[in-house]
Formats: C-alpha cells, structure tokens, sequence
C-alpha cells in the first residue's frame, strides 16, 4: 500500500475517437473504469475519479474538472485540490493494463521531486504519474496563463523523468502505456489477451 498517496483516475474526456464513453465500455466483460479503479484500489488508500459532472452510477468518490475545456490537466488540479494525502498518482481511465509493481517503483523514485513520469519512445507519459500537492501552485499559475498542456506544464515542475530501461524490469512489454483510443486499440488489447 502507497499510504501518503491518493489514485486519480481520468474520467473525464469526451471520447471521440473512440466514438462511446470510455469509461463504460466493456474489456473482458468489465468497464475500464472498473478495470483500472480496481487495480488502483489494490494499492492506494483513496481512488477518486475525475469526472466532467457528477455520475450517480459510480461507487468512488468523484471530483468534478472547473474547466471543461482544459483536458487531463483540469482533472489533476481537481484531484490535487481534493486529496489528503502529499501525492496524487494520476492515471487515464483508458490505460487497463497498468502494471502496480511498476507503480510501486515510481513512488519509490519520488524523492524531492513534484511529479515523477515515466518517459516511454522518448515520450513523457504524464497521464500515468505521481504528482505533488506542492506542485498546485505551480499548476495552476500554468492554467491561470492559458496553458492546457499537462506535458507542458511539467516545464512548471522538478521532475524525475523515469526512462523506459528503468520501467522494463517492472513491465518487460510496456503494456502499461497502451491506451484505449480508438474500437481498433480495443480489438488490439482483446488479441494480445
């Protein structure tokens, strides 16, 4: 268990490419939302879901994005705002194949650092990272000045950029980052079992 820390799920997009809401579509007969808050349940003592409004179907505490229009970085001020704990792991509804033991090593490699995220093809991953309440402030002084990027907005932060050879030994395939976008991802992820 991450005692000092809270899981944010983002549930909050409008699914577009995927063409239904993602968080109820069906992966092996559960939703992803179910999926992946499970799997976050096993390992943080709070999961709260990050929602555009109010769902009265979920039984996890929901906090709502102040801006509709801002994307993921409007769910992670929501939820830095919202948690009681110093850290907030932050990870997209539609990312099912999470590996915890890599989870584990990035809240192992949070130090003094205000976020920690995983890099991936040379890529920040920042929907699959820690986030320190510290870093609200900076946060939300990015959005006061227009910004929407949450990658962008890491430029904000002291971040411990985690390279993918350091992901590996805790999830050989990268399976983690494959995301659920579009009916094809799906069809992907149900192929690969």
């Amino acid at each position: 268990m991450i005692s000092d820390a809270t899981a944010l799920i983002l549930a909050g997009g409008d699914s577009r490419r995927m063409g239904q809401d993602k968080p109820t579509l069906l992966l092996d007969r559960e939703t992803l939302l179910t999926r992946v808050a499970g799997s976050m349940q096993a390992l943080f003592p709070e999961v709260l879901v990050s929602v555009r409004s109010q769902r009265p179907d979920l039984p996890w505490k929901q906090v709502c994005d102040a801006d509709q229009g801002a994307g993921p970085l409007a769910g992670v001020l929501v939820g830095l705002a919202a948690a009681q704990t110093p850290w907030l792991f932050v990870l997209a509804c539609d990312m099912p194949f999470i590996s915890l033991p890599l989870v584990e090593m990035l809240a192992a490699s949070r130090g003094n650092y205000q976020a920690v995220v995983p890099v991936v093809g040379g890529y920040p991953q920042p929907l699959a990272g820690f986030y320190a309440r510290s870093a609200l402030a900076d946060l939300q002084h990015f959005a006061a000045g227009g910004g929407r990027s949450l990658r962008d907005s890491l430029a904000q932060l002291r971040v411990n950029l985690v390279d993918e050879t350091a992901l590996r030994p805790h999830d050989p395939l990268l399976r983690s980052f494959f995301d659920l976008d579009t009916p094809q991802d799906v069809e992907a992820a149900l192929k690969r079992g």
